[in-house]
């Protein structure tokens, strides 16, 4: 039995996956009856986790019949269920059949999965296939709010097409009932000139008004649509959990919610809408030119096979290679996002040249793939414009024969050249469309990659509210890896309200990922931490982390004043408030010397301030929340001596009462620690407080010794180096 502790949603519910010795029983969330399967001779069950989430997927030989999610703490009773399952399908199978290769697959896709990872390379990022034209109807969705005005879109276009389409029907009586006739010496009546002159005048003013209220209203309609998309997806994207990011590029991320929405948003307000009436055009016109001659009807739609030859045969190429540049200027996007905020670290190494030849790489090869998709669409435009004119001579021969045989009149035959060249006119706006459409296509599979992926620390389906926070933190035999690499292994660990812990431990020990377990960045894969007796998993993501005060190493300020980064965890807070955060944090004193107090600007990330000024904002940040949890990483370690002692005053104002997690390589850094945590290899090697794990000189002592003495482990002396704790280690494996 697997007990499945997520729904299709990904919230946490409890349900029940049964193996018995004819079938598989899935019990719903809350109870009921059990969806109840026979087992056949070809079924695999196939399992596979990422990142804390756990899966088992159904598949017969034509695909997946089901599949259930958990997190990985469950994993021990899956792989149980697992094997269990493959045994019973052992004694189903015919004898001498071949068994199943035991290769780990995706149980998407049944892609092969690399070794040393769970992370499918074709579906668990991202689907790498071309982008299909019907992506767009997920559009629909965002569409769905505006029915009202879409309808009365539709409505404006099929009333403006029916007014564009009376004036050549007009010419037909203007041309045989009083210019053929004054021709053959009759008179002309002037009231039924001005009769149908007025006809033209009055349909081609409906036309406009018809046109521009139509216009107007579905470009609002598609502003609001792409508002809502570009909306949608930057929020689903700031709910996405860390390991997303960590394998996005800035600037990738940034042409997506940008100029991919605004593709969307003018395909929407302009293409769209051409294409609409161009469908609604083809259509009336077809039908008004077979109520006139079904021959001469005939002749015009000749070209019609072969422009849609020409549209099969270049689609998949245009696919394709609007995929293929959008991915490639995301590659020019992103050696502007890596340089610009960088461009201190740029200059100070002089490496102007080299980034602009990086830019000149990528921008070239942005050209080169424009320019080969360019040559296709340079030759399909005008062989479309090329038949639609062959065809336009056909009429025009074929109607003067039949004028000839007397079989129709001038006036029709006039009448029909001004709806072909109509008629043509927007067969040729339609092939012109297949470019756009399949921009937007690319554009729109780019942002349902964001909105499709899953955040990997999921809410709880019926969260526990904190009332008051104690901060007590209990670890019990938690487990982490990434992919199949374990990072954190069988670590227990109990923190009590108001207790200071300094963990210590060389780079790569597990510190960091252990802190940002305790910060819910990642889930558990095995155990539980949980926060006064709750499981974290238990509690809503944004109420738990409101409880958390995190200073950085390297604190990040945003552009923006002072207060409004001091402010940034607690927007309502009053300038008193403010203050007096600052205050705490020893901030105080150096805002007022700036030119504009606590309304000076700070740059793009700071820079307009110093280290030791960015780490004291970023701690009169923390205090200004009152956390009850309070995470240090390495906050004293990139400054100067002087600057420490003041970050030291403020951080010893911080901690009071709170619970508090300190990362430091600096060992002197952590005498005030109530206790320290030596870690090892993702495991607890000792704890205790400073003078009891000297006085056991076991790994503690060591790490100690080694920093104050310069010795190693075996006691030999090491050349002087600077202090251990400035090495740059892995974001996520200290």
């Amino acid at each position: 039995m697997l007990e499945v502790d997520l729904d299709d949603q990904l919230r946490f519910s409890r349900s029940r996956l049964v193996l018995t010795d004819q079938a598989l029983l899935a019990f719903p969330p809350g109870g009921g009856e059990p969806a109840r399967m026979v087992l056949q001779p070809d079924w695999r069950l196939l399992h596979g986790d990422h990142a804390g989430l756990g899966t088992l997927a159904l598949h017969d030989g034509q695909g997946r019949l089901a599949q259930w999610r958990y997190t990985l703490g469950q994993d021990s009773q899956a792989l149980r269920l697992l094997a269990l399952f493959e045994r019973q399908i052992e004694q189903l199978a015919r004898p001498g059949a071949v068994e199943v290769e035991e290769v780990p697959t995706c149980p998407s896709c049944h892609a092969p999965l690399p070794p040393d990872t769970e992370d499918c390379p074709v579906c668990s990022r991202e689907d790498s296939r071309p982008p299909s034209t019907w992506v767009l109807l997920r559009l629909g969705r965002f569409a769905r709010p505006y029915r009202g005005q879409l309808a009365a879109g539709f409505a404006l276009t099929l009333a403006s097409t029916a007014a564009t389409l009376v004036p050549p029907y007009l010419t037909i009586p203007l041309m045989d009932d009083i210019l053929i006739p004054f021709q053959n010496g009759q008179t002309i009546d002037p009231m039924l000139v001005m009769f149908y002159l007025g006809g033209l005048l009055l349909s081609a003013l409906l036309a406009w008004g018809l046109g521009w209220a139509r216009t107007y209203l579905l470009a609002l309609v598609s502003e609001r649509i792409g508002a809502d998309l570009r909306t949608t997806t930057f929020e689903h994207l700031l709910g996405l959990s860390l390991d997303y990011f960590g394998s996005k590029r800035t600037g990738d991320l940034l042409s997506r919610i940008g100029s991919e929405t605004d593709r969307i948003n003018v395909f929407l307000s302009l293409h769209a809408l051409d294409f609409a009436t161009d469908v609604l055009m083809i259509g009336m016109t077809s039908v008004i030119l077979f109520s006139i001659n079904p021959t001469l009807a005939l002749v015009t739609l000749l070209p019609l096979p072969f422009i849609a030859w020409l549209i099969h045969l270049v689609r998949d190429r245009l696919r394709t290679g609007f995929e293929k540049i959008d991915r490639v200027w995301g590659d020019v996007t992103n050696v502007l996002a890596d340089t610009i905020p960088g461009i201190r670290v740029v200059k100070a190494f002089a490496q102007e040249r080299r980034e602009a030849q990086r830019f000149r790489d990528a921008n070239r090869y942005n050209l080169e793939v424009n320019d080969k998709l360019n040559r296709t669409w340079s030759l399909f435009t005008p062989s479309v414009s090329l038949l639609t004119e062959i065809g336009l001579l056909v009429v025009w021969g074929f109607g003067v024969w039949l004028v000839s045989k007397n079989q129709i009149t001038v006036g029709v035959l006039t009448a029909f050249i001004a709806y072909i060249g109509r008629f043509y006119g927007r067969l040729d706006s339609m092939s012109r469309i297949v470019s756009v459409t399949q921009k937007a296509a690319a554009g729109a599979k780019r942002i349902f990659d964001i909105l499709d992926h899953v955040s990997n620390v999921p809410e709880p389906a019926q969260p526990v509210k904190l009332e008051r926070v104690e901060g007590r933190l209990q670890m019990e035999q938690i487990g982490f890896r990434y992919g199949s690499r374990s990072v954190i292994r069988n670590l227990s660990l109990d923190i009590r309200p108001g207790e200071m812990i300094g963990l210590v431990g060389h780079s790569g020990s597990g510190k960091s990922t252990l802190v940002n377990l305790i910060c819910r960045f990642y889930d558990v894969t095995d155990g539980a931490i949980k926060l006064d007796g709750v499981d974290l998993r238990r509690i809503g993501v944004a109420d738990y982390r409101r409880h958390i005060g995190l200073v950085l190493q390297e604190p990040f300020l945003f552009f923006g004043t002072i207060a409004e980064n001091i402010a940034y965890g607690k927007p309502e807070a009053g300038r008193e408030e403010i203050v007096a955060a600052a205050r705490a944090a020893h901030a105080h004193d150096f805002i007022l010397r700036l030119p504009q107090g606590y309304d000076s600007l700070v740059g793009e990330r700071g820079q307009g301030l110093s280290g030791g000024e960015r780490q004291r904002i970023s701690i009169a940040r923390a205090l200004l929340i009152d956390p009850r949890i309070l995470i240090l990483d390495e906050a004293t370690s990139a400054v100067d001596t002087e600057t420490e002692k003041e970050i030291q005053k403020a951080l010893d104002n911080l901690v009071q009462g709170r619970t508090t997690i300190a990362i430091a390589h600096r060992l002197s850094t952590l005498r005030k620690a109530d206790r320290l945590v030596v870690m090892d290899r993702g495991q607890v090697a000792e704890v205790g407080p400073h003078d009891e794990l000297m006085a056991r000189k076991g790994a503690y002592w060591r790490l100690y010794e080694a920093q104050a003495r310069r010795v190693d482990a075996d006691g030999n002396a090491l050349p002087a180096l600077p202090e251990a704790g400035h090495a740059a280690h892995p974001a996520g494996q200290s």
